[in-house]
Formats: structure tokens, sequence, C-alpha cells
């Protein structure tokens, strides 16, 4: 139902209530019996134990648990503890990332109010605020928070902050009146109060027309719950990568089982060592590696400010393309300033932004001293003694205490020199008119020492005008004649046009010390001036949006304020472009779901826009092909939060909701921390590339050498223990330490990868194949150079090429830092890896020298000379390619 637009007595009606008595108790509890409690439901969840199983769907951990069996059926029972172990632990950690992060309806609910004053049978009482029922008669006050959708009928002073709800960051001023338009915004219906909301002055009496799952909060819960969670690129890549590994297992066990038969082997024992040979294709360490490799990033992310919630979030935004960003609280501080004052004819500007009381009042781009002049000082002080709200100072933070309005008025004070405190000595105040929605102006009755007596007014420049009949013109007073009534509206319009909420200032003296009304005080006024306050950008967006879009990212302003606003500050901070297109809630309300897909990307700025809205728009950027990052604070962003491939929440002013439904939270809500984290995500997915190159390479190193001394009827050149050390020791440290490298100099100058990039793509398969190649033929040509050498002497020729392998792999992790060459990068860039190519060469000499260890790893002692054999081998597959690339380089 349309509640905004009814009367007061169509309401009552439509509620089946009454305004001066209420509903008995037994009416309402039989309303609870019939729509439910006040409470947002909350669906059903799966249990533990199959969040837990789901964490084993995965078809690259199939293939690992299809590993573990078969290794267990060979007898290779370190192979199968080794696996599942790993198994094991990657299923833990994605089963408390999970249940961690199904906490957003819990903090909802955290913001409904626990007891709300209620009328019933005749009388005001608490109750909790789940017992609400529509047709309830409910009032609150400063401080209260609304427990459900509300038609307000009385309204006193009523100011409530919905920035949560709509975005907006200055309190809504309420009124009773119907608003005859169906298409409203939440922040429009100023005759509505929501759930969740909070009153931050005045008092007001308003009738239940929404409770629970039907309130605008519910309809936000509802959108959360049912929003979709979208796998990440980079759980696309990897199950991508099973897939593929797999189909090479099969092949690879069928090949090798049908060349044995053909040699006359039994099959039996082919295929034995066929699935021997598949197992050897899977990188067991690698979901472990990739995990530990977003560990460590997630680390660096609290470094600079950002707490991942999610792992996979580090990796996602390194391909973002579009950030859809709430302004206020994310582009914006939330802190209304004063950046204007005009008074006499004269504008000066303001600098200085938030509640600090630092900046310099300027005329005609020089600095000014705002005492020298009668006008601006006049309007400065009035603004600041016809005021209720303080500014505290805890530490170094300036903390509002009252309403951002009349802060921005104190801090404009503060920047000529006047103290509220040090004023209140010269000036009295002796009566106060607290603003209402009728009247919209705030009066008071000051007294000087001398015991003159003058009424001060702020209020909207509209009103005041016609309150006036006189104004100070160039220090003279004068009649406010059209000519300067004109003028007065242009200047309105003039910092209108800068999207900067303008107050009007006024006063008058009074002869005596009488009684007044109002409507005696607030006429007769003389007009003194305008103060034009915004809510400004953060300093460092700017040059934070630049750099995203040299990374060819693209910014898009999503926000429920007003649309003049919104283009002003996305103009200022260069998001809105020359051919950028603006688009209002309503607009999108009228678009299919076709029609919005066809524009989107050309919008620069949304304004005015509902959680539906938001979540509309993060659906059609999908549907377009973009990686959407979405960032927010208030409850409203939410859904879209968790829709979006990756959700920002705001630390500092999010709400709970916000964060709940996010995957990465900035602690400093600093829109610049995104391109840190970006920056990041893309580095992080470059070092999972490049350990992928460097495990696979490996691993294809080992099953060729396999392979080929099966084809070549010789016997194997290693056995499964020492590939699986390899695999683990030798393949898992130095991957490791290319998960921490460093990104290279240009990795914000290059624009986001597309979603659809393979894990192979530019050129990673050819790297793979070539180097793996390479690897497995020195391997099999030190083994059988030896094994010629010391005839029948297998072990000695085993541990040659265990050792060839293992240094071979040890030099080609170097050559993975750089998608060019080896010399592309200086070696001693990371020196985690110089430690772990260390360790692991530490490693395998303990395993080849250390006797007890020598029975497990089928290993004996190498005599010296060999080394140079082994060096020399190792050192091939990857100078090798390192030459032909520097010949390619000169020519």
């Amino acid at each position: 139902m349309k509640w905004h637009e009814m009367s007061e007595n169509t309401v009552l009606h439509t509620a089946q209530t009454n305004k001066e008595k209420g509903l008995d108790e037994k009416e309402a509890k039989g309303r609870i019996r019939e729509h439910g409690y006040n409470e947002l439901k909350e669906a059903s969840k799966p249990s533990a134990l199959l969040v837990f199983l789901a964490q084993f769907k995965d078809f690259m951990v199939l293939v690992l648990l299809g590993a573990t069996l078969v290794s267990g059926f060979l007898g290779e029972y370190i192979d199968a503890i080794a696996i599942i172990a790993i198994v094991l632990i990657n299923g833990v950690l994605g089963f408390f990332q999970e249940r961690k992060a199904e906490k957003s309806l819990d903090a909802l609910k955290e913001l409904s109010a626990p007891k709300v004053n209620v009328l019933r049978n005749e009388k005001w009482s608490k109750v909790p605020s789940k017992e609400l029922v529509r047709g309830d008669i409910i009032k609150f006050s400063t401080g209260d928070r609304i427990g459900a959708d509300i038609r307000i009928v009385e309204a006193k002073a009523l100011e409530i902050e919905e920035s949560a709800l709509t975005g907006e960051s200055v309190p809504a001023v309420k009124e009773t009146n119907p608003l005859h338009d169906e298409n409203l915004s939440l922040g429009d219906q100023t005759n509505m109060a929501f759930m969740g909301t909070l009153v931050t002055r005045g008092s007001g009496i308003g009738v239940v027309v929404g409770t629970g799952m039907n309130t605008a909060m519910g309809q936000i819960a509802d959108l959360l719950q049912n929003a979709e969670t979208v796998t990440t690129p980079l759980q696309r890549k990897l199950a991508q990568l099973g897939k593929i590994l797999i189909i090479i297992a099969l092949i690879l066990t069928a090949l090798v089982v049908f060349v044995g038969v053909l040699q006359g082997h039994d099959v039996y024992s082919m295929f034995l060592a066929g699935v021997s040979l598949a197992v050897a294709a899977i990188p067991e360490g690698l979901p472990a590696i990739v995990t530990v490799a977003l560990s460590l990033g997630v680390q660096r992310m609290i470094r600079k400010k950002a707490i991942v919630r999610k792992l996979p979030a580090v990796e996602t935004l390194g391909c973002a393309s579009v950030i859809c960003s709430d302004k206020t609280g994310t582009l914006t501080q939330n802190k209304m300033t004063v950046t204007h004052v005009w008074a006499g004819g004269t504008t000066w500007g303001v600098t200085g932004t938030g509640y600090a009381p630092e900046g310099k009042f300027r005329l005609d781009d020089r600095d000014v001293n705002p005492q020298k002049s009668r006008e601006l000082s006049q309007v400065l002080l009035f603004g600041l003694l016809c005021n209720n709200t303080n500014i505290l100072q805890r530490k170094k933070e300036y903390v509002l205490d009252g309403d951002p309005t009349e802060a921005a008025l104190v801090v404009a004070a503060r920047k000529a020199g006047l103290e509220r405190e040090e004023m209140l000595k010269q000036f009295t105040i002796v009566e106060e008119f607290p603003f209402d929605s009728t009247r919209k102006m705030m009066s008071v009755i000051i007294q000087d020492k001398e015991g003159k007596r003058y009424v001060v007014t702020k209020g909207a420049p509209d009103v005041l005008l016609t309150t006036s009949s006189q104004i100070l013109w160039k220090e003279r007073l004068e009649s406010l004649s059209v000519s300067r009534y004109n003028e007065v509206h242009k200047a309105v319009e003039d910092l209108a046009a800068r999207a900067l909420r303008t107050i009007a200032i006024a006063y008058k003296p009074l002869s005596n010390h009488n009684r007044l009304t109002e409507k005696e005080a607030e006429s007769n006024l003389t007009f003194l001036g305008l103060q034009g306050m915004i809510d400004p950008p953060r300093t460092e967006v700017k040059e934070a949006v630049k750099e995203c879009k040299e990374a060819g990212i693209k910014t898009v302003m999503i926000t429920g304020d007003h649309v003049i606003t919104a283009q002003a500050i996305a103009k200022e901070l260069g998001i809105l472009t020359k051919k950028g297109k603006v688009l209002q809630g309503t607009d999108i309300t009228s678009m299919s779901k076709e029609e919005l897909e066809e524009i989107v990307e050309d919008v620069d700025v949304y304004a005015r826009v509902s959680p539906e809205h938001k979540l509309k728009i993060v659906k059609a950027l999908q549907a377009k092909g973009h990686v959407v990052a979405m960032t927010g604070d208030g409850v409203n962003d939410a859904p879209a939060i968790k829709s979006a491939d990756i959700g920002i929440a705001m630390g500092i002013t999010g709400t709970d909701v916000a964060k709940e439904a996010s995957s990465l939270v900035l602690l400093d809500d600093n829109f610049a921390t995104i391109k840190s984290a970006i920056k990041e995500g893309r580095n992080i997915y470059e070092n999972i590339r490049k350990f992928v190159r460097y495990l696979l390479a490996s691993n294809v190193g080992e099953i060729l050498v396999m392979l080929f001394a099966m084809l070549l009827a010789l016997p194997l050149p290693l056995v499964p223990i020492q590939i699986l050390w390899v695999n683990l020791v030798t393949d898992g440290l130095p991957a490791m330490a290319l998960g921490l490298d460093k990104p290279e100099d240009d990795v914000m100058k290059r624009g986001p990868r597309h979603p659809k990039e393979g894990i192979f793509s530019r050129g990673l398969g050819w790297k793979v194949i070539s180097r793996g190649f390479l690897i497995g033929i020195a391997t099999l040509l030190a083994f059988i150079i030896v094994y010629d050498e010391q005839t029948g002497n297998l072990a000695y020729a085993q541990t040659v090429a265990f050792a060839t392998l293992v240094l071979a792999q040890l030099i080609h992790v170097f050559d993975c830092r750089s998608e060019k060459s080896i010399f592309d990068r200086n070696p001693f860039g990371n020196m985690y890896l110089i430690g772990a190519v260390l360790s692991s060469i530490l490693l395998m000499a303990i395993v080849i020298y250390v006797e007890p260890l020598q029975a497990i790893f089928h290993t004996v002692p190498i005599i010296g000379r060999d080394w140079l054999l082994i060096i020399a081998m190792a050192s091939i597959p990857t100078f090798l390619l390192a030459g032909s690339f520097l010949t390619k380089k000169k020519k």
C-alpha cells in the first residue's frame, strides 16, 4: 500500500485502529497470531555437517580424493596420508569461512529497537518491538530507534537519521501531510519513518503500517537472503585446472597401459604403473599453496588497512573492471562542511573540511579576515548562537555531538575565531523556538551584556525571505525590495548549482523584554546572509579514482542522495565524464532488465536509488561481463554488496549488516585503500600463475621422465616416494615463496584481465609444456648417462635423476618470476625465494647423505664429479630457452 499518499483518517481506517485509544491487548495478540511477530524471518540454513561436506564437492578436491584412494591401493600410504591431510585442512578452512559469512541477518536484527512506547488499552506502555502489529500507535523522541515502518501523524521538530537506509548524509525532516506521488523513493517519503532508523531531533507519533518482512528493512533482508553469492574467478580457474589434470591423468593411464601391453607386459602391472604415473600428474600441494598464498596476501592487506573476510576476495579484486561506490561516507566524509558564505552581495569561500576548526576565508583568490566584515562575522556569529550542537575533541579526533547541519555552522564560526563557550559569555540565550517541519526554521532570543535583546533565526532561505522586511547590504540596512529579493534568490541558485545545501540567517533587535510568540518573534526580520554546505569529497579519492581509471577500472557512483549533489561530487572526483550519463531511481524503475543492460556501461552516476535499484545495477553490469566491486556502508548497500563479485564495506561508518555481507572491510573508510587492494589482488593472481606454472612444469617433467623411460623400456628413473618428496617439499617451499613476490612496476598500468581468461592464457600453457619437456629430457639424460656408466647400479642412477630433477626445478623457479625471461628480474628481489631454494637444496642433501633417510627414500651418496653433470643438465631447461629469448630480443 502507498501509505505516504493517504490522509491521517484513511491511514487509521485502513489500519483498523484509533489514534486516541490504540489497540487493545486482545486485538494485538490476535494480529500477532495472524501475521506473526515483528521480526525478520531467517531463511533455513543447511546443517553444519552439510556445510562441511559441501567443501569436498570441488572438482580439484575430488581429484585429490581419487588420488588418495589410488595411492592407498598401490600401498603408497605416505602419499595417501599427505593428500588426505591437505584435503581435510582445506575443508576445515572453507567450513569456518562459510559459517562466519552467513551472519548478515543477525546484524540486521540488531538494528531493530528492543522496546517501543505503544498506546494499548488507552495507556502508554513499553513493549518489546517484536510485539508491534499493524495499527499500533507509537510515540518516539530524540535517541529512539524506530521499531517498525510507521506513517507519521504528529511531528514536532522531528528529524530522523536514515543514511543507513537511504544513503543521505543529512537527517530527514519529517512532516505529517499526505504526499501525492506514488513513485517516491524512501528518502522522499517525509511522512514515513522506517524500522531501524534513528530519531535525532524532536518527537512524533505514528501508526504502525508495516512489520517484520513487510518493512523496508524486511525487503532488504529478503534481498540479502536471496542474493546469489557468485563464484570467484580463482575458484573457476582452479576448477578448470582440476578438469584438465584429470583428463591428462586418464590419457596417461590409458597410454601407458596400451604401450606396456604392446611391449609384452601383463595388463595388471601396466595398469598399476599407469595409475602411479597419473597420480604424479596431480600437484597435491596446489590447493594448500593457493590458500597459503591468499592468506599471506591477507596479512599484507591488513597492514594496508583492509580486512579480508573471504580469502578469494583478494584475487577477485585483481580482475575488477567496475567499482560501484556509495557516495555518503565512502567517496565523501559524511561530515557536512560550510564551503561558501554569502552576505550583502559578496560570496566568500571557506577552506578546510570535516569538523576540525582549520580553514581560511577567501575572497577574490586571497585570504581575508572575517572579523573585518560586519556582514560575514554576523552571519557566522548568529549561525553559532542559533544552534544546539557541539563539536567535541577526543584525542586528535573531532566528534559530532548533535545535528550535522548545525555542526557545519559551528565549525565555520570556529574557523573565524568564534568559540561557542566564549560567545555564550557575551550573549545569553533567553528563549528558544525549536525547528519544526511546518515553520522550517529555528529561532533563539539572545541578550548581550548591555541588556539588549535580539531574535536570531536560521532556516530555509525561501521561508526567511518571506518573514524578512529588511536586509543588511554593504553594511547598511535597506528595505528588502524586489531587486534585493532577486539578488538573494540568485545567490541561493548559484550555491545550489554547486550542489550546496543553503541555510539562511536573519535577526532583529527587540525594543522591550515582553514575551513573544513564535509568530511575533519570527516576523519583520533583517535578512543577513546564507551559508552553503556540502558533505565534501575525501581528499585522497580523486587521485585514487584517476589511478583506477589508468588501470582500466571504471568507478560508478550509486547513491540515494539528490541528483544535483551526486553530479557535483562525481564531477569533482573525475567520476562523471563529459559523455557519461546520469540516471535516477525513477528511470531505473521504468526500465526493463534488457533496457538497463543496454546503457549500463555508459552511466557514471546513479542518484536517488533504492536497495532494489543497486542490486539491479550490479546484476546488469555482471550481465555485460564485468567483474563488479560494490562499496558501501549502509544497510541499503548490503544486498548489492553480497551479490557483487566482491563486496567492500566501510569499517568506521559501516553498519554491521554491510560488514557481514562483504568480502572486504576497509579499516580507514578510505576509497584509496581499494586501489591498494586492487594492486595487491592483481599481484596475488600473477603470483598464483607463477606457482601454477612452476608446479605444473615440474609435474610435467616428472611425468615425462617416467613416460619416456617406459617407452624406451628403461627402468623407472624415480621411485614413488621420491616423486612425493619433490611434489611436497621441492615444489612446495619455492611455490609458497613465489606467492610473496613483489608486484611488477606496471601492474596498475594494465587493464583488468577478462574474467573468462583461462589460467593457461598469455602463453602459460606453452611455458609449462616446453619447460616441463626440457626438465624431463634433462633428468632422463642424466639418468641414462649414469646408468650406462655404472651398469646395474640402479639406486645410484635414480639418486642422480632425483638430484637433477630437484635442481632443474629450483633453477626454473627463478624463470617463473617473469612473463619474459629469467634475466628480466633481479634474482635477489625476492629473498624469501632465495631462502626457500637454499632450504630445498639442503633438504635434498640431507635425504641423499643422511644414512637413516637413504633407506626410506631409496637414495645413495653421490660422488663429487657427478654433481657437475647434475648442475649442467639441470641448467639446460631454463638457460636454453632464456638464450633463445635474448637472441630474439637483440634482433
